[in-house]
């Protein structure tokens, strides 16, 4: 009765732990490349930081703009005196001192330069909201390569496991192979300890290759920002050769005509541009500095006391005009110029040298996507010719045709070969997306994607980005 008891508490046991697996299982999501992106500019705290700096952007607008408006104050005073003073005199006595007095007015001032500096500051202000925007845009366009890059790292690391597992199934059935031939005594034992080692050693490449798997699961699930188990699926768009793209045809555009359009694409780019235009600005903002402040200033004044003169006024409106120019303030107004000349200079090079940078990066891109494209074909025959030899010396191992050494010699090749393959298939996959993201044009081909699908691209650019 016992042992029947225990039977029946395994048997559940069991139940569970597989209703476990299996549930496990199937509650597993699976994304594609595109959900993803969606997922990480989402949940990206990198993004969220450039997007609240076009947030701040737009707050100084606001700034900017209060300079060009009148400012609008009230006012209001109380004096209690310690006591009453009087006068006398041939007309009579009058209050010199009051008991208490109040006052209370309102403001209306507006002070500008002559030299345009607020207006000089506004017209900065919305240039810097432009810069902000094209930051945004690179910052997205920048994660959405680094998500693609971890994704295409896990697909490579699964395709390894599973090459891992067919170089393992393949050992050991050389393995079994080689104890046949032992037992009839067609090869000597060292054959077979060599089959074992080869097994072994093909074994714990199994378990680094899942390992790497794990780890590059866990590297795409923090970039991302998604938790739990979960799939991926192969992108359609980014292996679809014809999506009315050429850069995804069988033949690249030119690498002149790839370096003209980074030059017209690029967020950076754009956004250097826009900072050399403000440091122009900010040497006009400085060169004001040299001409005189306007102050106009408009105020009404009531005023009560206790007890009052005859001659208290009680009421009074007056307006104020103040023109202001420093004659000396050490040599100030001349180092913010020069400063800002220099900055304005320090712009200018830095635009250059970001087009160059980018040129050599569509190159550097535009290479090494030609290399891969070149090559694919030749692994993909190589591959072909491993596993056909690898079948023939086989099968002369298990007829005794063929020797220890020539199954080994077979087996790594074609291991390698897949290893090769592998490689060069995802990396050719990945710098497809390089190239888009030097060419400043990757976003965007998302998002059109994205549209061409039917799906909202809310989340990718911003309403004055897709605009342009």
């Amino acid at each position: 009765m016992h042992k029947f008891t225990s039977i029946i508490f395994s048997v559940i046991t069991f139940f569970f732990f597989t209703v476990g697996i299996i549930t496990e299982v199937l509650s597993a999501e699976e994304y594609s490349l595109d959900d993803l992106y969606r997922i990480a500019l989402e949940r990206s705290e990198q993004v969220g930081i450039s997007e609240q700096n076009t947030i701040l952007a737009k707050r100084g607008k606001d700034k900017a703009l209060s300079f060009l408006l009148p400012r609008v104050s009230t006012f209001g005073e109380y004096t209690q005196y310690s006591e009453e003073k009087d006068a006398s005199s041939n007309t009579g006595r009058f209050t010199i001192q009051p008991g208490s007095s109040s006052s209370w007015g309102v403001s209306i001032e507006q002070s500008l330069s002559l030299g345009g500096r607020e207006i000089t500051n506004f017209r900065i202000s919305r240039k810097a909201i432009e810069s902000s925007e094209y930051d945004l845009y690179t910052t997205k366009e920048a994660y959405i390569l680094r998500v693609a890059e971890s994704f295409y790292d896990v697909l490579q690391a699964s395709k390894s496991v599973d090459i891992a597992q067919e170089n393992v199934k393949r050992l050991i059935k050389y393995r079994n192979d080689a104890k046949i031939r032992l037992q009839v005594g067609e090869v000597t034992k060292t054959a077979l300890l060599r089959a074992e080692a080869e097994l072994s050693g093909a074994q714990s490449e199994l378990i680094r290759t899942e390992n790497v798997l794990n780890l590059a699961k866990a590297v795409l699930a923090r970039i991302v920002g998604i938790e739990g188990d979960f799939d991926l699926k192969e992108s359609t768009y980014t292996e679809n050769p014809s999506i009315g793209n050429t850069l995804f045809s069988d033949e690249l555009e030119p690498l002149y005509s790839l370096k003209v359009e980074a030059m017209r694409e690029r967020s950076e780019l754009k956004s250097n541009h826009i900072q050399k235009l403000i440091a122009e600005e900010q040497v006009r903002y400085a060169k004001g500095l040299y001409w005189p402040t306007l102050s106009v200033e408009g105020v009404y004044l009531k005023r009560e006391e206790d007890p009052s003169s005859p001659f208290f006024n009680d009421e009074s409106i007056y307006g104020t005009l103040r023109l202001e120019f420093p004659l000396f303030e050490g040599g100030l107004r001349r180092a913010e110029v020069r400063e800002a000349e220099a900055r304005k200079k320090q712009a200018d090079l830095t635009y250059n040298d970001l087009r160059k940078k980018i040129n050599v990066e569509v190159e550097s891109a535009y290479l090494a996507l030609k290399t891969q494209k070149g090559t694919l074909k030749s692994l993909e025959d190589q591959l072909e010719f491993a596993r056909e030899n690898y079948n023939a010396v086989s099968k002369q191992f298990t007829y005794g045709l063929a020797d220890s050494i020539d199954v080994i010699d077979a087996n790594t090749l074609l291991l390698e070969s897949e290893r090769q393959l592998n490689r060069a298939q995802y990396n050719y996959k990945l710098f497809l997306l390089v190239l888009k993201r030097a060419t400043g044009t990757l976003l965007k081909e998302v998002v059109s994607q994205r549209s061409r699908v039917g799906s909202q691209d809310s989340g990718f650019v911003s309403k004055s980005q897709k605009a342009d």
